[in-house]
This record gives structure tokens, C-alpha cells and sequence, in this order.
């Protein structure tokens, strides 16, 4: 065995040495005699025509993925391809693994001769798309030989391809050209030979996104673009221009240029920010100083945008001190005119705010200048007067500002603060916004840990009876707030569900709001201290739960049918506590209750004809205090749904079942069963209210 190992080492050594020395046929054929391993062209002859094809496939693959951009395909596998008819050549290189074809690959490799020998010899389709990664970014994009030539940066295959006739404009899945895709990779020779050769700058992506938007990191590729032609004002999907990257990512000297050249920098983008307001938004001050030096602003407007950078510095790098310098300054312009400039548009007294107002002297900022939390307030105050609530930014730093106070432990602030985010949030977007939802997810998620973190505490210290209701958290008018901003929004936009086709996004997000509103009337139930408290969650419930007829988009769920069911958990991206991530509330017998009482109907169903006592039957759901409630509350046991399942049926199979099955069977029910199951005609020969009990019974 070693011996034949040894002259396998030996065989390899050898056809190693002799193909670096370039050995002739006679001398390779007495080397192949020398080796103790079966040829693989003998291998080839044993095996089937479709295993050999699978096998060449394999091997011409392997060498593509190994090549460098001088390399060429050895001769044997070049000997094999050749002896194959023209067709079986043609369909062998279109043949593709992980999504790519050899010529693909030899093209992303730079491998110019082995293309050529694809594209020539083997005939491979010059546009045969494959999924190309980009490393920058781990994204994945479905693109033409072309395109990975151009991302790759081997300019000699781009010469090739665009000389044999690929087409200089096939785009990527997103939309996005040879050209563009260049720009953004910075291949400055590459846009230049393309551009020369016709290739089209002013082509966007799906995005909207330019060859100049995509070059804002190199002065000379925006240059060269523009002395193209490329329309230096060209606006993505957000209304945003070239010269609004360039100040997003502090490219100074880029937007020095873009300005000379002409470039736009009181345009707006879609959420009202111009050149000045980026730079003040992304903390860019050299490209803020170079605004304020080359351009005419009002004093206004330039007192804004330092009190807008002095917010940008203090939440976004902590830096206290510089945010103090732009207040003054912005303070200083201000009272430079007679009268003074005032704070334009007033910001109303907010409960989520203290009640804070800002600052108008100096002697109030050095008041606050020690106190980061009402810095922090004071920063809030600012954005919301410059960019308006509704801005993206604004909306960041609320979200931002309450997930501190939480981390902080100062509980009640990041409840009001995040409360004010959903109602601003559902005011403007409603509860199908995903980033709505998502809010709405993570307030009730906290609501929801602090309870059980509450009750958990007040279980195991026995003085805790003693503490006053109020510093209990969450409040009773919290929860009832949050309960029908959310449920007077389900009620709105539940008729938009009802139109096809349905975005499944959309129904996905008012599902989640569903099992929210479930959640919070478990807490109301837990947070009332008084019977005025009760009457109003029954109001609240009964106004929205019964009289609304809320139910879940995808299943027609009713909020009955979800409090029975263990799967009505939720979940949020903020709230990552362990102690409380596997706490459960339903099935929850108070809140069937509730539900019951306040009108909702016990045997009302959802789209599989299932009663919520179905649900509460089934075996991951069972709870035999659940299900007696139920049938207390005059749910039907023997009821069917659309697959023919009655509750009867699921609690007698179940083992842990403690229910006296008789006591809940009716000789109505069994004879409308016995109807149904036998097929007996009873239209109009019963009264209007039996048909309608019969046809209940009717799977």
C-alpha cells in the first residue's frame, strides 16, 4: 500500500515537472503508462454519456474558479470539449452551478483566453446571467457577464465582452448598468472605456439612484460625469440629488465641486431637507462652515441650523460641549436683531416632554448646560420645531431618547415618550405601516414585562402590598390610552383589508395590532383599582372590540378566539429581557370573561368556521378551566367547523379533559347533527331561528 502510494506521489510529481517543461505527446504518453491509476478517459468510456457530460461539467467549472486572468484551460480538459459535437458543447456551457456558468465565471475571474475558448470553440451565450456576491456589501444581484466584469474591476474582459457585442446597458435585477455598478466600485478606467463606448449615465436604477450618486466618494469620477452630461440635479426615489450624498458621507471637496458645477443646494428631498439641513442632520460642520461661507442664508435660517447641529452633536457623538457652543451661537444670531428672532413654530406643552419649554436666554441654557436630561428634552424640543414630527430623524431620536430612559430605568418617561411615538405614528401612517407596528410591538412588550416583573416582586415581598398604586407601572391610563389609539386605528383601516389584492405585509402588521390589543386588555384588567376604571375598559371594549367587530386579517380571527389560544405572544425588537421572553398570557380565563360580558359572541366564528371553543380544545391550547367557562358562557359543543371537527370530539380524545361532556349536550344539538348528518331537506319547513341553529351545525 505504501509503495503504491509513493508512486502515486511520484506519477504526480512528474506530470508536474512535465508540464512546466512543456513535455511532447510520445513523452506524456509513456508518463500515463506510468501511472498506476485508471485514465480518466478510460473512466469516460465505462461510464454513461449523461455521467461523462456531468463529470466534464464538473471539471471545466473547477478550472474557471481556479484561473487568473492569464490563465488558460489545461489541454486535456480542452481535448475532451473538442471531441464533443457542436450541440453537446453548447448545452455543457450553459450548464451552471451555485447559479453560475463557466463563462460567467471565467468572466468575473478576468480570465480572457478561457472566455474567448468558451465563446469561440464552445459557443456559451455572451448574456447568460448568474448571481454574483458583492463582498463590499455581501449582497447578492442576478447579472450578465458584463456586469461582474465591470464590479470585479478586470478591465481587460470588459474590453473583451464589449468588443464581441455584450450589450454596454444590460442591467442587474435591480436595475442597475454595467456603468452605474462601476461608479459605485470606484473603477474610474472602466467608467471611462465604457462611457467612451457608449454606455448610458443617465440610466437609474430602481431606486432612482445615479452614476453621479453612486461616484460622490471620488471628486475626479464626478467631474468626469458631468462633463459628460450627467444631470448634476437628477433626483433618487427620496428626492435626493448627488449633492445630498456627498454631505451625508462628509465628502467636503465633492461638494465643493458639485456647487461649482452647478449643482442645486436648496433642493429639497422628500422629507424637506436641503444641502444646509444634511450637513446639520449628519453632523457634517466642514461642509456646514463651507455653506454658511459661500452662501446667503437668512439669520433665521442659520440660527435653526446651529441649534440643529448643536441636537445632531449632543445625541448622535455625545458631545455636550460642542452642542452648548451651537446653542450660543444660534442664541447669539438671534438677539443680534431688533426685535428679537423668535422660536417659530412654537412647540405645544407636551406631557412627553415635563412640559419643558426652550431655552431663550442665555442664562436659561447655562441652567441646563449641567443637566444632560434636560439637555435631552431640549434637544427633542429643537427638532421637533425644525423638522416637524413627522420627519424620519425626529422619529429616530424619539424612539432613540425612550430606549435611553429604559436602559436608565427611568420607565415612565420611555412609556410617555414612546406612547407619544405610536400616537404620531398612527395619526400619520396608521397601524398597516410596518415601523407603526413595530412601535405599537415594542411599547406593549414593555407595558407587559413590567407587569410581570411588578406581580413577581409583590408575590415575593410581602410590603410591597403597601406601595402606592401610582408607582406601580404600567398605569391604568396608559394602557387604556394606548388601547384605543390602537383599536380606534384597527377600526378605521380594517375596510382597506377587504380590497384585492391584499399587500401580505399589511395584513401581517394588523395581525401583530390584533394580538396587541389583546395583550393590553389582559393589563387593563390587571391595572384597575376602582370600579369608574372598570366601567371604562367595558366601555372602551365594547365600543371598539364588540361594536368595531374587530377581527385578525389572514384567519378572521375574532379577539375571543385569539385570548384562547397559546400563539398569541408577542414580540419586539427593542424589549430583549430573558427573565420575561417565555411568559405567556393566554389562554387567560378574566379576559374570556370580560370579552363574554361585554357583548362578544361566544359562538361567533372565524373564516375555518371554528368557534373559539375550538380553539380552546385544541391540545396545545387545552385548559379545562378555559374550556368550562366557555361552555358555561353557552358555547356550542357540538358545533362543526369547515373540517368537520367538533369540540366534543377534541375533548373526549383529550387525556387531561375533566369536562362532564353530558351536562353541556342539548337534544336541539343532537337533532340539528343528526339533520345535517343525514341530509334531511329542511329549508322553509322550520322556523327562520331553528334554519339558522340547523345550519350552524352544517360543516
Amino acid at each position: 500500500m505504501r509503495s503504491l502510494e509513493g508512486s502515486r506521489r511520484q506519477v504526480e510529481q512528474l506530470e508536474l515537472e512535465a508540464k512546466d517543461q512543456g513535455l511532447n505527446p510520445r513523452q506524456e504518453q509513456a508518463l500515463q503508462q506510468a501511472d498506476p491509476r485508471p485514465s480518466m478517459a478510460n473512466e469516460r468510456k465505462q461510464s454513461s454519456p449523461k455521467v461523462e457530460l456531468t463529470k466534464l461539467s464538473h471539471e471545466l467549472i473547477e478550472e474557471c474558479k481556479r484561473s487568473q486572468e492569464d490563465s488558460l484551460l489545461s489541454r486535456h480538459l480542452r481535448h475532451e470539449l473538442e471531441k464533443l459535437q457542436r450541440d453537446a458543447r453548447r448545452e455543457l456551457v450553459r450548464k451552471q452551478r451555485n447559479g453560475c456558468a463557466p463563462l460567467f465565471i471565467a468572466s468575473k475571474r478576468g480570465a480572457v483566453v478561457i472566455a474567448e475558448y468558451l465563446i469561440t470553440i464552445c459557443e456559451a451565450d455572451i448574456e447568460q446571467r448568474g448571481h454574483f456576491e458583492v463582498p463590499e456589501d455581501n449582497s447578492f444581484h442576478y447579472v450578465s457577464p458584463l456586469w461582474a466584469a465591470v464590479v470585479s474591476g478586470k478591465l481587460s474582459m470588459v474590453k473583451y465582452l464589449v468588443r464581441i457585442g455584450c450589450d454596454i446597458n444590460a442591467t442587474s435585477d435591480s436595475g442597475s448598468t454595467p456603468v452605474r455598478s462601476a461608479c459605485y466600485m470606484t473603477h474610474v478606467d472602466i467608467v471611462k472605456f465604457l462611457v467612451e463606448n457608449g454606455a448610458d449615465i443617465k440610466r437609474p436604477n430602481i431606486n432612482g439612484g445615479t452614476c453621479l450618486i453612486n461616484s460622490v466618494q471620488s471628486v475626479q469620477l464626478c467631474l468626469y460625469l458631468v462633463r459628460k452630461g450627467a444631470d448634476i440635479n437628477a433626483r433618487d426615489i427620496q428626492d435626493k440629488t448627488a449633492l445630498h450624498y456627498a454631505i451625508q458621507e462628509h465628502r467636503l471637496d465633492t461638494t465643493k465641486m458639485l456647487i461649482e458645477q452647478g449643482a442645486d443646494p436648496y433642493a429639497k428631498s422628500r422629507y424637506g431637507d436641503d444641502a444646509l439641513r444634511t450637513a446639520c442632520l449628519k453632523g457634517a460642520h466642514q461642509i456646514f462652515d463651507f455653506l454658511k461661507k459661500e452662501l446667503n442664508y437668512l439669520p433665521a435660517r442659520l440660527a435653526e441650523a446651529h441649534e440643529l447641529m448643536g441636537s445632531t452633536f449632543l445625541d448622535e457623538h455625545n458631545e455636550s460641549r460642542v452642542c452648548i457652543l451651537h446653542w450660543r451661537m444660534a442664541h447669539h444670531i438671534r438677539a443680534a436683531y431688533s426685535p428679537y428672532i423668535e422660536k417659530k413654530p412654537q412647540v405645544p406643552l407636551r406631557t412627553a416632554y415635563e412640559n419643558a419649554v426652550e431655552f431663550s436666554t442665555l442664562e436659561e441654557l447655562d441652567n441646563i448646560a449641567t443637566d444632560m436630561d434636560a439637555m435631552r428634552t431640549q434637544s427633542l424640543l429643537i427638532c421637533e420645531r425644525v423638522l416637524g414630527l413627522t420627519h424620519k430623524d425626529m422619529l429616530f431620536r424619539l424612539t432613540f431618547r425612550g430606549a435611553s430612559y429604559a436602559d436608565s430605568l427611568q420607565l415612565q418617561r420611555c412609556i410617555d415618550l414612546w406612547r407619544f411615538l405610536l400616537e404620531v405614528r398612527v395619526s400619520n401612517w396608521s397601524i398597516l405601516h410596518f415601523e407603526t407596528c413595530f412601535a405599537a410591538q415594542a411599547l406593549v412588550r414593555l407595558m407587559l414585562d413590567l407587569h410581570v416583573q411588578n406581580s413577581s416582586h409583590i408575590r415575593s415581598d410581602a410590603r410591597a402590598r403597601f406601595v402606592h398604586q401610582d408607582n406601580v407601572l404600567p398605569r391604568f391610563e396608559d394602557v387604556l390610552g394606548v388601547f384605543r389609539t390602537l383599536a380606534e386605528s384597527a377600526i378605521v383601516v380594517k375596510h382597506l383589508l377587504l380590497l384585492r389584492p391584499v399587500f401580505r405585509r399589511q395584513q401581517e402588521n394588523y395581525d401583530r395590532v390584533m394580538r396587541c390589543l389583546a395583550h393590553l386588555v389582559y393589563l387593563l384588567i390587571n391595572t384597575v383599582h376602582t370600579e369608574a376604571q372598570s366601567k371604562l375598559i367595558c366601555q372602551a371594549v365594547h365600543e371598539t372590540v364588540v361594536v368595531g367587530n374587530l377581527r385578525s386579517a389572514s384567519t378572521a380571527d375574532t379577539m375571543l378566539h385569539l385570548c384562547a389560544s397559546r400563539l398569541n405572544v408577542i414580540k419586539s425588537g427593542y424589549i430583549t429581557d430573558d427573565n420575561f421572553a417565555d411568559k405567556t398570557v393566554f389562554p387567560n380565563a378574566d379576559v374570556i370573561k370580560l370579552l363574554i360580558q361585554c357583548g362578544v359572541d361566544v359562538n361567533i366564528k372565524n373564516e375555518a368556521k371554528s368557534t373559539p371553543l375550538h380553539v380552546a380544545c385544541q391540545p396545545y391550547n387545552y385548559d379545562n378551566e378555559i374550556v368550562h367557562l366557555l361552555l358555561k358562557c353557552g358555547a356550542d359543543i357540538d358545533q362543526p367547523n369547515r373540517a368537520d371537527k367538533r369540540p366534543y370530539d377534541l375533548i373526549a380524545s383529550n387525556p387531561t379533559s375533566t369536562i362532564p361532556l353530558l351536562n353541556f349536550v342539548t337534544l336541539q344539538c343532537l337533532a340539528a347533527t343528526a339533520i345535517s348528518k343525514h341530509r334531511i331537506p329542511y329549508h322553509n319547513q322550520l322556523h327562520r331561528q331553528l334554519e339558522k341553529f340547523v345550519r350552524s351545525h352544517e360543516p
